[in-house]
């Protein structure tokens, strides 16, 4: 699987702004306000939208099967099939369509085809305001980081990093979808299948706020108004197809230019195809040691989330805390009425 590509099964969301309840347990929250779409239901109407990489007619037909096939009804932007060299149109028309999405009444929520390269272009002429004014649920993932960067940003909006329309679900992907989308509740664990498999590269306990996504994308975001602070959340990293070289490159930019050494915690994901076949090299897993081992807060690695096909769906912005003893993430609250 390349950067950039996934997605199917669902029940989402639209949107309005609740006050979450406090509770009494060890997973506790205060009152609060977030601003969260609202649960799709079986015959609701999704639109498919292209905003990175242009993408063939057959991965757009498969995305349609997909969400077809979860009861949802389908509407598709205008510019989905236009290409413009390695991206789905011009900014423009990509821009229109992600504004179509928002401000069409009869859209319940969207779904990117794909992710792949341009999402990062748009971030400046976007119409926060229309998004604020009408919060719908958006899912993708990869250069769809983009997009959940900025929009969580600027409008506090709880978007989705998982799966895209046109990807092949496996039972564990479409597992997550379902919890997350159709039946959300508070106390929602997020585990890998085979918790073996994770590794501690910290130990400890962490609570904080899930925001993001692609490590290419959040080293890009660096030093412009569209990514959120990592100080006190949980941060989700990710990438594919990345020499260690660069994967050091990208982690030195974000402790350099970002405040990722003021987060709570840290998820870095399985980061497929990730590993050098050189002698020369470092590893993968002493890269990522010589940024983590022993780093003061609680970082597992090997997370299920990414260019993987047994990805969870995670909802940004929303409070977790996460446990290396457990190898889990519980969800701390709501984000739908």
């Amino acid at each position: 699987m390349n950067r950039r590509d996934f997605a199917r099964h669902s029940s989402i969301y639209l949107g309005g702004i609740i006050t979450l309840p406090s509770y009494s347990n060890n997973n506790v929250i205060v009152m609060s306000k977030k601003k969260v779409p609202v649960l799709l239901k079986p015959g609701d109407t999704v639109a498919l939208i292209a905003p990175g990489s242009s993408i063939p007619e057959d991965k757009i037909e498969k995305a349609k099967t997909n969400l077809l096939s979860l009861g949802l009804k389908v509407k598709e932007g205008k510019y989905i099939r236009e290409k413009y060299g390695y991206t789905a149109g011009k900014d423009k028309e990509r821009i229109a369509d992600i504004h179509w999405a928002f401000g069409d009444k009869s859209i319940d929520g969207i779904w990117c085809i794909r992710g792949g390269y341009g999402c990062t272009r748009l971030l400046p002429y976007i119409d926060y305001k229309l998004i604020k004014k009408n919060p719908k649920i958006l899912i993708g993932y990869s250069d769809i980081t983009a997009l959940h960067m900025a929009i969580f940003k600027k409008t506090g909006l709880t978007t989705f990093h998982g799966p895209v329309g046109s990807s092949e679900f496996s039972p564990y992907a479409i597992e997550y979808l379902q919890k997350m989308l159709f039946t959300p509740i508070i106390g929602q664990p997020i585990h890998h299948k085979d918790p073996s498999r994770v590794i501690t590269l910290s130990s400890g306990f962490a609570k904080g706020k899930l925001i993001g996504g692609n490590l290419s994308l959040i080293s890009a975001m660096c030093g412009t108004k569209y990514l959120p602070s990592a100080k006190g959340k949980i941060v989700i990293l990710e990438d594919i197809d990345e020499k260690p070289y660069r994967i050091d490159r990208m982690l030195i930019q974000l402790e350099q230019a970002w405040d990722l050494k003021k987060a709570n915690g840290i998820l870095l994901g399985e980061f497929a195809d990730c590993d050098s076949d050189s002698d020369r090299s470092l590893t993968l897993n002493e890269t990522l040691e010589n940024h983590f081992k022993d780093c003061g807060i609680p970082v597992l690695y090997n997370f299920p989330l990414g260019h993987i096909e047994d990805q969870a769906t995670y909802p940004v912005g929303i409070k977790a805390s996460m446990d290396t003893k457990t190898k889990k993430v519980v969800l701390l609250e709501n984000w739908t009425k």
